[in-house]
């Protein structure tokens, strides 16, 4: 069996390069929303339905930036990922610069747009373009990176006294500079590699069916997004005196590492059993919050589900592209597009139910059961 063509050190770069993509286009463009969310409630600058529309818009814009990425080829996904870093760096600039919660959300929306355009664009452009397949847990600890780091930069700049404003600009500045680090490599005109034929030591005896997989992936998208959205300010609300910008690190830094547990998982057991234990160990933490309210029931809960959610990715969308690679069509986009809904789905249903009960607990579990049917559906669907 070869692997793809060049040299350990190219494909390497190419992987970092990729991460960073990943860094800024979710990292900082989707999820430092987040932990930013606690102090513009505190501001006065978003309300909790404010925040909700605003989170729902941007998944909105995630869904539409993966419509229009579905008929990229991996040929032209380097401007995919160029376009993705720029635009994600004015849009979190210019949320420094207004206070109208319509204005909010419509950026919010837009922000979401050139997500997708990073997830899509920096997956083709690792996975297809330059062949490294292997290298799928070093791109999508990206957004574990991008998650950590920014959740650090906003606790060093709240501490420093910025308003929300200020670390919007804060968090503007520094994206555009960790994608400009990435542009030489995107740019480069070094010939791509050759894609292995099958991914080296996974199992290939069960071939996985794309329509179960397309709703699995869906209902993880509904099942992490209500635990991404609101857990720092579950953390501000419940327990004042922890750090939930600490807590949100500790959500990045357990995605960094799942990537690499949960395709070395998936190597081994291949993509249902691989799948199936991360949906539900994925859920457990996404319904720990309410059976244990603590310090340590939210920092487990942000280890557990950020040691998954990415896991999630790592497992889903290499399969995907080896489905792809069999036929026509870009899989990639079109689970990216339903992941979208499932996120547009789980903010508003987390609303609703919220002024139903004045609690998030029903949300979560709700969350919870939807990871646990797609766990079944991965037994028997898949």
């Amino acid at each position: 069996m070869t692997r793809a063509v060049g040299t350990s050190g190219s494909g390497l770069r190419s992987a970092f390069d990729a991460a960073l993509i990943m860094a800024v286009g979710m990292g900082f463009g989707r999820f430092a929303f987040t932990a930013v969310y606690p102090h513009m409630v505190d501001e006065g600058l978003l309300t909790l339905h404010g925040g909700s529309l605003a989170a729902s818009a941007n998944y909105a814009g995630y869904l539409i930036g993966a419509l229009l990425a579905m008929r990229m080829r991996a040929q032209a996904a380097h401007r995919l990922c160029v376009l993705s870093f720029v635009g994600t760096a004015v849009c979190l600039a210019v949320l420094a610069a207004i206070e109208s919660i319509p204005l909010i959300i419509f950026i919010r929306g837009v922000a979401g747009v050139f997500s997708a355009l990073a997830m899509v664009g920096a997956s083709l452009w690792l996975l297809a373009h330059r062949g490294q397949m292997h290298r799928a847990p070093l791109l999508y600890a990206g957004v574990g990176i991008g998650i950590a780091l920014s959740a650090e930069l906003l606790v060093l700049g709240a501490h420093a006294g910025l308003s929300s404003q200020g670390l919007w600009l804060m968090l503007g500045v520094v994206s555009l500079a960790i994608g400009l680090a990435a542009a030489p490599g995107l740019l480069s005109k070094t010939a791509p590699a050759v894609a292995a034929a099958r991914t080296p030591g996974l199992p290939n005896a069960a071939p996985v069916k794309p329509l179960p997989l397309i709703v699995i992936y869906g209902l993880a998208g509904f099942g992490y997004i209500i635990t991404a959205t609101y857990l720092p300010l579950l953390v501000k609300s419940a327990l004042p005196d922890l750090d939930s910008g600490h807590v949100w690190a500790v959500f990045g830094v357990g995605a960094i590492g799942s990537c690499f547990l949960w395709h070395s998982a998936h190597q081994r057991f291949g993509t249902r059993a691989a799948l199936t234990a991360n949906l539900v160990v994925q859920a457990f933490g996404v319904v720990l919050p309410a059976l244990l309210p603590s310090a340590a029931g939210y920092l487990l809960s942000a280890l557990l589900v950020g040691g998954t959610f990415t896991g999630t990715v790592t497992i889903a969308v290499p399969a995907a592209q080896r489905i792809a690679r069999e036929g026509r069509g870009n899989l990639v986009a079109i689970m990216t597009v339903v992941y979208g809904v499932g996120q547009i789905v789980g903010p508003i249903v987390a609303n609703a139910l919220f002024n139903a009960t004045q609690t998030f607990t029903s949300s979560l579990i709700a969350a919870g059961a939807a990871l646990l049917a797609a766990a079944v559906l991965s037994v028997r669907g898949l």
